[in-house]
């Protein structure tokens, strides 16, 4: 199994890293644009640094249909708060999530370690950048849609066996671009490109992507396959849905949990180590 390094932190297999979110985005389905100022979003931040965060993931363009964002803007919201977050916590792991090459090269210069593509891929030159800049990435399994778009109706044979071959794919061709390949994770992506139904294998089989290697990442976070499964609860009812996704997660392997509440998490995943 890979060992896991980010801005000299390393994590082996049994550890878990927690990846908290902090959203600069004025229409996020969670918060609905409570971090999007920037002071907020530097605040968030640090508390979530309090609550047990060892990475932060921050997004500016919400992940489902929406106002355009283009990539002026996009990099308006998330580089100066990279530098800010860099400035104020200097040993903290620093993630920026976007698909796009031209904002990712801004935040690496800015202080970013790792570049989380959570759309499979739709520009090969991230890679490029993340092995330019010495920095981690995340390949992850969208169903080949359009960023920002919900799949109709989408199928497929063998949902694991789609994402296994796909991420190992993309992570193996980060590999060839000059990515190290302690830098790497592999992430199925829930909801993204996939139905409940998708989701609910995936977390059941997790195991099968730990089995290649590769660091798995997990996003299960509040999503809609977890309120789904409860009978259709909105977002602020899926917290214990969301914990027991983590904690299965985590008894399978994986390695990097990607949460809006790091410190449940901290102690979801601390009963799953202390377990024989």
């Amino acid at each position: 199994m890979s060992t896991l390094r980010l801005r000299g932190r390393t994590f082996g297999p049994g550890d878990h890293a927690i990846m908290a979110v902090v959203n600069r985005t004025p229409d996020s389905f969670y918060d609905r644009g409570a971090t999007y100022g920037f002071a907020a979003a530097l605040d968030a931040v640090s508390r979530q640094i309090d609550a047990g965060a060892d990475i932060v993931d921050i997004g500016g363009v919400k992940a489902g249909p929406g106002d355009d964002v283009d990539v002026a803007e996009e990099i308006r919201r998330v580089a100066d708060l990279v530098t800010a977050v860099r400035d104020r916590h200097p040993a903290v792991i620093i993630s920026v999530d976007t698909w796009r090459a031209e904002v990712g090269e801004v935040v690496a210069a800015a202080g970013a370690d790792l570049l989380n593509d959570t759309w499979g891929g739709v520009d090969p030159r991230l890679a490029d950048v993340a092995a330019k800049y010495g920095i981690g990435l995340v390949c992850a399994h969208a169903g080949r849609v359009e960023p920002r778009t919900r799949p109709h109706r989408i199928a497929y044979d063998d949902v694991v066996g789609d994402v296994v071959a796909y991420t190992t794919d993309l992570a193996e061709k980060a590999l060839a671009a000059g990515v190290s390949r302690d830098r790497i994770l592999i992430d199925p992506a829930h909801d993204f490109g996939k139905n409940t139904y998708h989701s609910l294998e995936l977390s059941r089989r997790l195991d099968e992507m730990v089995a290649t290697g590769w660091p798995v990442l997990v996003a299960v976070s509040n999503k809609d396959f977890v309120g789904e499964t409860l009978g259709g609860l909105p977002v602020d009812q899926r917290h214990a849905g969301t914990l027991a996704t983590l904690a299965v997660s985590a008894a399978q392997g994986a390695r990097v949990f990607r949460v809006h509440d790091a410190a449940s998490a901290r102690k979801v995943l601390d009963v799953v180590a202390r377990q024989p």
